[in-house]
């Protein structure tokens, strides 16, 4: 089988389950994807969302019921886990809609949410809106990059056109990274 029937068959399995284990990368590539008209735009855009919202009320769900079990302790004894408390206690609603967007937060974040008072539709509705948001935003760069990599390079066969984009979404999640660390140094 051939990757293109892959992507067409299987595609939208992967950006729902990418954007919700992994994230950015995943639905960057379904915007790649969607612009070598593989995917449909909006259905790789809405998947995103659905992916990301879902694991994060899964998430959610998980440090609020099952807060006493190991694997849920183990995530919030880490010490990235005190900021998220601190930002969390200063700026409840926006860290809620700002989570996703954080570098090295994006699956502690809604477990250590659970934890807390937050209610479970306010945190439902926040999710919601930045799922929403969050899903468009890295969709549209991947079809945009896609664009831009057809206007400088031209039409490349699929598999340059992938690694490229695929090396370019992990240099910007490097890139992410390294910025939060310096500025978490200061």
């Amino acid at each position: 089988m051939q990757l293109e029937s892959l992507i067409e068959n299987y595609g939208l399995l992967a950006v729902l389950f990418g954007t919700a284990f992994e994230g950015e990368t995943a639905a960057f590539l379904g915007g790649v994807a969607a612009h070598r008209h593989l995917l449909g735009y909006a259905a790789a855009s809405i998947t995103a969302s659905v992916g990301s919202f879902s694991a994060d009320q899964m998430f959610f769900y998980a440090g609020r019921y099952m807060r006493r079990f190991k694997i849920v302790q183990r995530i919030i004894s880490k010490p990235a886990v005190s900021q998220v408390h601190a930002l969390l206690e200063r700026h409840p609603t926006g860290f809620v809609l700002a989570f996703r967007f954080l570098p090295g937060l994006r699956t502690i974040s809604p477990v250590v949410i659970g934890t807390t008072t937050i209610p479970a539709a306010r945190f439902l509705i926040l999710n919601a809106v930045a799922a929403t948001v969050w899903g468009q935003l890295f969709t549209g760069a991947g079809y945009l990059f896609g664009q831009a990599i057809e206007s400088l390079l031209g039409r490349l066969s699929l598999h340059i056109h992938l690694l490229i984009a695929l090396a370019a979404a992990i240099a910007l999640l490097v890139a992410g990274f390294a910025i939060r660390r310096y500025r978490m140094a200061d």
